[in-house]
């Protein structure tokens, strides 16, 4: 089992900026994918940005449309953790922010995808407003 911890959440005026870091812990695995969904009010859960990881394979990241350029998702090995710096922050970004973890590498096309991955944290709030 993965357990996985979100935080960094909060409230940010339009334009602000907020990191969202997840924690890892439990099973590990040598090949694995990490992802970031958002979920608002009355809508489903969106694709942000998911990388698959694996020793001596080539590292990328996917974005949703809607959040590139703006977003990044990056890995810190050592912490277990995976973080989402989201600049440029509009009230349209209002959701809950979900971490999620699949214990292989996903190809890029099925990334974007909720019954992609494993495992899920509990979600941290994040909320853009004046």
């Amino acid at each position: 089992q993965v357990q996985l911890a979100e935080s960094g959440g909060g409230l940010v005026q339009p334009g602000g900026s907020l990191r969202l870091s997840c924690v890892a812990s439990g099973r590990t695995f040598s090949s694995y994918t990490m992802g970031w969904f958002r979920q608002a009010p009355g809508k489903e859960r969106e694709f942000v940005a998911a990388f698959s990881w694996s020793a001596g394979s080539p590292y990328y990241a996917d974005y949703g449309d809607v959040v590139k350029g703006r977003f990044t998702i990056s890995k810190d090995n050592a912490e277990n953790t995976v973080y989402l710096q989201m600049n440029s922050l509009k009230p349209e970004d209002t959701a809950v922010y979900y971490c999620a973890a699949g214990s292989s590498i996903i190809a890029s096309y099925r990334r974007t995808r909720v019954d992609a991955y494993d495992y899920w944290g509990q979600g941290t709030q994040v909320t853009v407003s004046s």
